[in-house]
């Protein structure tokens, strides 16, 4: 028998869980319920999900400590399910390397959608060279290397979540053209994404921090259109 896809859900009101859990068994996932960041902690290592559907307010460890020690050892696609719908829950969410985030109450409906384009993405963005192969482009003072899912920035690692690797090594795969804002949700989140455009915008915004512009390249702000990764000098091979 095929290995069917593993969704860990994690949230402490039963009756959502039990819910999600319902609906994603009839799509053909396999499921597992934690109530509290220590045990789903317990049940990443033994059950190895294929995605989680992630709250954030839970007992003991939250939502956001439970992210963060994930993404330490793992890019497994996050959803964030939650009742906090402040731009800032958003954004903190984000940093610590969630691939989407939806407000509560939602539909059942919706979340079935997302999670079958979140593991899509997961399936096209698996490593498919051959072993010893790098996939990364090189400028002065930058190297973004998809293979690893790294960027040094002067030599020095920087620290960033998938999504914002992908974001940038997109931009900078391609550079001086302009992206709207719609075209890098389809891109990066895929094109069933039903977020909307601020989900760039925020990421941007955190690469930004991360990376200062160089003299011989910026990250571009397309005012009323999107971005582009500005470049004035080919890069290196």
């Amino acid at each position: 028998m095929l290995n069917r896809p593993r969704i860990l859900i994690v949230d402490d009101d039963d009756s959502i869980s039990d819910l999600l859990s319902l609906y994603l068994i009839k799509e053909q996932y396999d499921t597992k319920i934690a109530a509290d960041g220590e045990t789903a902690l317990a049940c990443f290592d033994d059950f190895d999900p294929s995605l989680i559907i992630l709250d954030l307010m839970l007992p003991g460890i939250d939502g956001y400590g439970v992210c963060r020690e994930i993404r330490t050892k793992s890019k497994v696609p996050i959803i964030v399910l939650s009742a906090k719908g402040d731009t800032f829950d958003k954004v903190l969410a984000l940093e610590m390397g969630a691939d989407d985030y939806v407000e509560k109450p939602f539909d059942t409906k919706e979340i079935v959608a997302r999670v079958k384009a979140a593991l899509r993405r997961a399936a096209y963005s698996a490593p498919a060279e051959e072993p010893g192969t790098v996939d990364k482009v090189v400028y002065p003072g930058l190297s973004i290397n998809i293979t690893e899912y790294s960027v040094l920035y002067n030599n020095e690692p920087v620290d960033m979540p998938p999504k914002e690797i992908e974001l940038l090594y997109f931009l900078a795969k391609t550079p001086n053209h302009v992206f709207t804002r719609e075209q890098l949700l389809d891109k990066i989140w895929g094109y069933e994404y039903l977020g909307d455009t601020r989900t760039v915008d925020v990421h941007i915004k955190r690469i930004r921090e991360k990376i200062n512009d160089h003299e011989m390249w910026k990250i571009t702000t397309i005012w009323g259109i999107g971005y582009k990764f500005e470049l004035k000098e080919e890069p290196r091979t």
